[in-house]
This record gives C-alpha cells, structure tokens and sequence, in this order.
C-alpha cells in the first residue's frame, strides 16, 4: 500500500477541500463567492468519510488529513473575523495533537471511559442528534458570524433580529458542548503525559 494511500479518493477529496480553504481565503470579502466555496468545503467534509467506508479506503493518512483540512478551513474562518479568533482554532489544534498522538485514527472510538456527556456527544462518531448539534455549532457559528457580520443574513436572507440572535444562541451552545469534549481530551492527555513521567521516575 505504502504511498498509494495518498491518492485514495477520500484523500483527494481532502485535497480539493484544501484547494477551496485558499479560495475561500483569497476571496474573503466577497461573500457570494466565498459563502458557496466555504460551505462546498464543509459539505466534502461529510464526504470523504462516507468515501472511505464505501470504498474500503480507509486509512490512518486519511484520518489525520480530515482534520488537518478541518482545523485550517475553521482556523482561517474565525481568525478573519475577530483578533482573538486564534484562540479559537489554537483550542482545537491542541486537541489534535492530544487525540492523534495518543490514539491516531481510531480518536473517535476512544471515549469509552469518558463522563456521560462526552460520550453522548462523541457517540458512534457524533452520528446522534447531540453529535450533530456539537458539528453544527463546530462548522457553521463561523460562517453564521460571516454572515452576520456581512449583512448576509439580514439582506440576502431576510432572517430578523429575533432569528439572527436564536440561530447564534443555537449554534454558539452547540460549539460551547463541543469545548466541553475538547477540555476533557486535553486534560486526559495531560493526565497521560504526567503518568508517563511518575512511571519512568519509578
């Protein structure tokens, strides 16, 4: 296998999506040219899971591309918008580092020991309602504050301030569950690395 993993189809979608992030930034303040390339992006990212199930394509590579492309696209999103939009996507490259250097491609199955809450939320691979909800606030509060802040969903899309402020309550408490899971990764990362070390010391 080797070297071929790199042009599994999944894996090529990864490509493409990292191929519209750089689109997607170079176009920023243009948003009906960078809403439809960002959402195509977020949409593949449903894909190239499926494509890899279906076509037995399966792979480590693979695992950690999803969410290398995950944390650029996210990462380049909040950090246009606010100064501090770093913190954000500093949050979840830590938490890569965390879950792929302890448990590699299998993170998403590693959870069994966690508090009910977390596991509800990572449960069959965020495949639930409480999943979803922690992936709708992951990848879309940033482009509903895009939109927001470029007037697309007063003008273009008409909502009112009323439905404005309950889609960010909506998404900003699901992306807030998903911080909940992501602190308890880091500290269980933590905790390993500091076991590590009283297990050498004895």
């Amino acid at each position: 296998m080797g070297r071929d993993v790199l042009l599994y189809w999944p894996n090529i979608i990864g490509y493409v999506r990292i191929v519209l992030v750089l689109m997607s930034w170079a176009v920023f303040g243009r948003p009906a040219v960078f809403i439809p390339l960002y959402s195509v992006s977020i949409a593949l990212d449903g894909v190239d899971g499926w494509a890899a199930r279906r076509l037995g394509q399966t792979s480590r590579f693979g695992a950690w591309l999803d969410v290398v492309v995950d944390n650029l696209s996210r990462g380049m999103l909040w950090s246009l918008l606010f100064e501090w939009g770093w913190l954000v996507t500093a949050v979840e490259w830590c938490v890569f580092v965390c879950n792929h250097s302890t448990n590699g491609a299998d993170w998403k199955r590693s959870f069994t020991s966690s508090p009910y809450l977390v596991r509800a939320i990572m449960a069959n691979g965020f495949q639930t309602p409480l999943g979803a909800w922690v992936i709708g606030g992951l990848h879309c509060l940033p482009l509903w504050l895009y939109g927001f802040r470029w007037g697309v969903l007063s003008q273009t899309l008409g909502l009112s301030p009323w439905m404005q402020t309950v889609g960010t309550v909506v998404l900003a408490a699901g992306r807030l569950l998903g911080f909940v899971a992501e602190i308890w990764c880091i500290w269980v990362h933590i905790k390993h690395l500091t076991n590590n070390e009283i297990e050498k010391k004895s």
